[in-house]
Parts: C-alpha cells; sequence; structure tokens
C-alpha cells in the first residue's frame, strides 16, 4: 500500500467531548504520526453514542485511506466502539477465544474472577487482527478493507501508547505507509514566542521540498517540528542538517532536540559538572521542586526544597532574615536571592533557585501587581534575581513562573559553561 493521502484520528468518549478529561490522545497520536513523516488531516471527537459512531465514522471512512481510533473498547455499557464500526463497515462480529483466554489470565494473575461482561470485550470484527494488551483487557484491532486500514485503539494512555508502538508502527511500516528511517525531528525552544520563532527559522528552511513545519505553543516554550513526507525528496541526513542550522541561529533560545524538559536539561548539565541543586518556593507550591523529582536518578543532583509560603516558614525554613522581609517585603529581589542561597545551604547544595511573588487573584500592591514574581539564583560564582510580570491567571501564574525558573537557570547554567571552557583556553589547559 502506498502512503495514505489522508489520515484522520477519532477519540471517543463523554468525557473528552464535554471537557471533563483533557484530550491526551490527540497530542500523543499528532506527535506519533509527525514523528513518522504523515500529517494528519482531522481529528473527530466523538460521544459514546452509537448513531453517531456509526454517522461521524462512515464520512471519515469515505475520505480517509487510514483511520485510528482511541477509546469505547471496555467492558461496559458506553463502550460501543467496536460494535458501531462493526455495523458501519457492514462486518460481522466473532468472538475470539485467545482474547478470552488472555483476560482469564489477566485476572487470575490479579487473584479475581473475570465478570461476565468483560465477555464484551472478546468479539472482533471478522476481519480484524487482534492486537494484544499486556496492560489491560481491552485489545486492539487492525482491520484491511477496501484498501483502507483501521486500527482501533484502547482509550488508557498506559494501554495505548504501548500497543501503537510495539504494535501498530511495525504493521504500518510493513504496509508501507510509515517509513523505516526517523522523518521527524523536534525543536524544543524556551522563552521566544511562536512568531519570532517562525521569523528566524523559515528564512532557513524556505524552499526546501518536502519539508512540512509545524509549531506547538505551551506554557513559555515553542516546539518546531520538522517533517519529510517523503524521504526520496528530504533525507534524514538532509533534515539532520536543517535542523543544526536552526538550532545555530536560535542561540540560547534553542533548549534541545526531542522532547526532553526543561528540569531534564538542567539534570544533565548539573550531572556533567558534578554539582547539586537546591529549591526554595512560596507562590508556586512545590510546583519547581515536582519538575525535578519525575526525573529518574534525580538524587544525584537534587538535594532537597523548602516549600516556604508563609514568612515565618521563609524564616524558620531557609533563614531569610525577618528584617529584610519588614524592609522589603517577601516579592522582593533581595528574598529572591536569601531564599536561594538558604537553600543552598540548608541543604547542603552547589546551586539555589528560588521563586515568590503575587500569584493572584488576591495580594499585589500598586508598584508589585498581581503577576509579580522574583526568582532568585545562587551559585559557586555569585547571586542573582529577576523580576517577572505575568497576566495570567492564578494557575497559568504558578506554571509560567516554574517555566521561567527553569529557563533562567538552564540559560545560566549555560553561560557558565561557555566562561568556564574559556576561562581554561586562557590558562592553556584545553584548545578550543
Amino acid at each position: 500500500m502506498s502512503s495514505p493521502t489522508r489520515v484522520e484520528t477519532i477519540t471517543l468518549g463523554d468525557e473528552l467531548l464535554l471537557g471533563i478529561r483533557e484530550n491526551a490522545h490527540l497530542t500523543y497520536l499528532g506527535i506519533q504520526l509527525a514523528h513518522h513523516g504523515i500529517e494528519p488531516a482531522a481529528n473527530l471527537v466523538i460521544r459514546d453514542n452509537p448513531d453517531d459512531i456509526h454517522l461521524f465514522f462512515s464520512e471519515s471512512w469515505k475520505r480517509s485511506d487510514l483511520i485510528i481510533t482511541t477509546g469505547g473498547l471496555g467492558p461496559t455499557t458506553d463502550d460501543l466502539t467496536r460494535e458501531s464500526i462493526a455495523n458501519a463497515l457492514d462486518e460481522k462480529l466473532v468472538f475470539d477465544v485467545s482474547v478470552e483466554q488472555a483476560i482469564q489470565e489477566r485476572f487470575k494473575s490479579l487473584h479475581r474472577e473475570m465478570p461476565e461482561n468483560n465477555l464484551k470485550q472478546c468479539y472482533r470484527p471478522e476481519n480484524a487482527d487482534i492486537l494484544s494488551n499486556p496492560y489491560g483487557t481491552a485489545p486492539g484491532l487492525f482491520l484491511k478493507k477496501d484498501g483502507k486500514i483501521l486500527v482501533m485503539l484502547p482509550g488508557p494512555a498506559r494501554e495505548m501508547h504501548p500497543m501503537f508502538e510495539d504494535q501498530v508502527v511495525p504493521r504500518l511500516q510493513k504496509e508501507g505507509i510509515f517509513p523505516e528511517i526517523d522523518c521527524y525531528l523536534q525543536i524544543r525552544t524556551a522563552g521566544i514566542g511562536e512568531s519570532a520563532l517562525a521569523e528566524i527559522v523559515e528564512p532557513l528552511l524556505d524552499g526546501v521540498d518536502g519539508l512540512i513545519l509545524g509549531y506547538c505553543a505551551h506554557a513559555g516554550m515553542v516546539d518546531l517540528r520538522l517533517s519529510s513526507l517523503d524521504s526520496d525528496i528530504l533525507s534524514e541526513e538532509k533534515l539532520h542538517q536543517l535542523a543544526d542550522h536552526c538550532r545555530e541561529a536560535l542561540g540560547d533560545d534553542f533548549v534541545c532536540f526531542g522532547d526532553r524538559t526543561l528540569a531534564e536539561v538542567i539534570f544533565r548539565e548539573l550531572r556533567g559538572l558534578n554539582k547539586t541543586l537546591a529549591v526554595a518556593e512560596s507562590c508556586t507550591g512545590g510546583l519547581l521542586s515536582s519538575q525535578f523529582t519525575e526525573i529518574a536518578g534525580i538524587s544525584k543532583v537534587f538535594h532537597g526544597a523548602a516549600v516556604c509560603y508563609h514568612n515565618d516558614a521563609k524564616v524558620q525554613m531557609v533563614e531569610v532574615p525577618e528584617s529584610m522581609l519588614e524592609q522589603h517585603g517577601a516579592v522582593s529581589e533581595e528574598v529572591a536571592i536569601a531564599m536561594a542561597t538558604g537553600a543552598c545551604e540548608k541543604f547542603g547544595a552547589d546551586y539555589g533557585l528560588s521563586v515568590t511573588g503575587f500569584a493572584g487573584p488576591a495580594g499585589g500592591t500598586q508598584l508589585l501587581p498581581v503577576g509579580s514574581i522574583y526568582l532568585g539564583y545562587a551559585s559557586p560564582v555569585g547571586v542573582w534575581a529577576k523580576q517577572l510580570h505575568l497576566r495570567g491567571d492564578r494557575a497559568s501564574n504558578r506554571r509560567r513562573a516554574t517555566t521561567a525558573a527553569l529557563d533562567w537557570m538552564r540559560r545560566k547554567l549555560r553561560k557558565y559553561k561557555i566562561e568556564e571552557v574559556f576561562a581554561a583556553a586562557d590558562s592553556g589547559s584545553i584548545d578550543v
């Protein structure tokens, strides 16, 4: 089968349509498809209603070459994807004994009896192949019909992601839909807006045949996606060359290739320097430190954190002087620096990072309105503070302050490394 001209994704579930749950399936599938050089034409979100599933799937099937659905394969009465789509495709549902055995084994391993309603998951469209599910009871389905392909995946991410990556991707590669080589690159940036990023990179990429650009902005960062739909026109090697040109042009706004978080980038830098970090935060309430503790192996560099919201906590936990709080206030350059240095001393770390501010909606003054945030940074070579002026709601301000603090430290570490290299060069210890 040649590369499809049209791919659509369908995410099913009332909870997605009503906004009760974020549609992370859409984000995941979009990234995965782009990674393999596929640009989805559309995504549909359909409620748990058999008539609507039948109607909208049928329309999508007529105009698409590949459809990927998520959700609605469970054992309950509102799981209607399998039956509704089989009906739309005029496919007979057949009972698959191998699926029943797999589900029975799963419940047995959990020392539980299999409920009767799980038998619903043992049915499949007659011409569909089963995609095994080691992490749940809902098998996926892979169906080729009328020169088209349908992939049906379970809703839970812990089940869907490995099923897609381990089973669907190889099948689509075999069908000639996904190229065997990597035709996708992501450049992560921070501290630069989407339009400013476009002004820098698009002149470098203008006129490149076979290149598709995509931008994704989120909380102080923008990801740039470079994809090739045809490796014969734009090879993997050429794609990497273009990405390197973009990196050079972006300077300090370049974070990494791929999707590492800012905290992961800092972790790698500190580990390379054999240095350690401690955090003190107030208005972010643990958000900053949680970015580090999500990283496996972080104990090698992260010594600890103090969430010191009240002024008394700032005094007791990181020894901010009471006189400083009285004179300058908790939201000030002086206190931000004192929190960073205090965190270093309390936890015995080489670097300290702090956040203090008015996240909103209450608080703030005429001189320091809501959204005024100070960051503090302590290092072996000095201390600094930085003021932010944020204009979002409380949740947005806390997230953006966290991102800004991480990005600031990333830039400081990069500058420190560069200065260290040139200092060593001046002393004649290395060649540059």
